[in-house]
């Protein structure tokens, strides 16, 4: 008897089994991370006055070591790079002004940190962020948190700037309150003023026949729109927002007048302002050395210049590491990662050789123009 053929049973899809271990990974990832932050944070409470790594509010910090010098001081190094806005420049949503406010509470908040240098590489940005920043940093030179309240046990403690390759307009703006400027002959600064963009394409409108249909509730509801036509614009709005940018320009201005003299106060080896230094706040922009003829920086110079000036303003005998707060990525920020690049919207880019800042119209910037070499 010849049996009858019998149906071979099916395999089993191998999707279950790449889908735990792709669960496995990603839970071991998730062990690993844990793990490091929680040795992070203990090595970081033994070496300070209970200092946490991870903050409940704002960014997650941690903290890398620039220079390790084998020294018990600390100063610590903030960059600001790029255009300066309060817009979320981070995976995690935070943005620039949230970051500098953090590093800046975090060195405040380490015993062993006695200056902090600002790394400054940017030609401005928006007026309110860089109001935003050049105020935590006052308020830091005073002991104080970034918010302005005050802390006990908070000590005052000096910002030293090292200017890079541009450190102009909103870059100078948060310069200004610091301690102690110094800036490489080659850096580009100054560019003391205040800009509102717009764009006016009514005549565009007009050559494919679309006509703007408005409604408004005031007679300057509709100022500064780019569907009037020039002519239209009456010589009253202009002086409004010529106003409003003079009183904005004429902050500017006092920022950097009081920020100059408290710093000579603090250290009388600072430049002093000159006469006549108002003149040249009109927008102009100054190499390094010219800065430091008419006071609006106080040494021409390097990094490691930077450094040492902070180490004597810190009070630092000998030694010092140099250290930096960086933004933590954690599990939760891989996701967003892989969750955006599937989401990214396909845009045509015309490649000028250089990034243009984007400029929100209706918005105030201290800001200066590029210049590549």
């Amino acid at each position: 008897m010849v049996p009858p053929n019998q149906p071979r049973p099916q395999k089993r899809g191998r999707g279950w089994m790449v889908f735990a271990i792709v669960l496995v990974v990603l839970l071991a990832l998730s062990m690993l991370i844990n793990v490091s932050q929680f040795a992070g944070s203990v090595m970081h409470v033994s070496s300070s006055r209970s200092v946490s790594s991870t903050r409940s509010i704002g960014p997650r910090l941690d903290e890398a070591v620039l220079e390790d010098n084998d020294a018990s001081s600390k100063i610590a190094v903030i960059d600001v790079n790029g255009v300066i806005t309060s817009s979320p420049t981070s995976q995690a949503g935070f943005s620039m002004v949230d970051v500098i406010k953090a590093q800046l509470d975090r060195a405040r908040d380490d015993r062993r940190v006695k200056a902090v240098i600002l790394r400054v590489d940017s030609p401005g940005g928006e007026v309110l962020a860089s109001d935003d920043i050049s105020e935590a940093i006052k308020n830091f030179q005073e002991g104080k948190k970034s918010n302005g309240t005050d802390d006990k046990e908070g000590k005052a403690k000096p910002v030293i700037v090292s200017m890079g390759n541009l450190a102009a307009s909103g870059g100078y703006y948060i310069s200004a309150p610091c301690r102690y400027i110094v800036a490489n002959k080659m850096t580009i600064t100054g560019s003391i003023g205040v800009i509102m963009h717009g764009w006016n394409y009514r005549g565009l409108l007009d050559k494919i026949g679309v006509l703007p249909d408005v409604y408004k509730s005031g007679k300057f509801k509709d100022m500064m729109s780019g569907t009037r036509e020039p002519g239209e614009v009456t010589q009253e709005e202009r002086n409004m927002v010529q106003g409003l940018i003079s009183e904005v320009y004429g902050d500017f201005k006092e920022v950097v007048e009081k920020g100059r003299k408290d710093a000579r106060n603090h250290n009388k080896d600072c430049r002093e302002l000159v006469a006549n230094w108002a003149d040249y706040a009109d927008g102009r922009v100054l190499s390094g050395t010219e800065a430091e003829k008419l006071g609006f920086v106080d040494k021409v110079g390097n990094f490691q210049d930077a450094v040492e000036v902070a180490k004597t303003l810190g009070g630092i005998m000998g030694n010092a590491n140099l250290v930096q707060y960086q933004e933590r990525m954690d599990l939760s920020d891989l996701f967003h990662l892989f969750g955006e690049s599937k989401a990214q919207k396909q845009t045509v880019k015309v490649d000028l050789g250089f990034d243009a800042p984007k400029l929100q119209e209706g918005h105030l910037y201290f800001l200066s123009p590029v210049l590549t070499h």
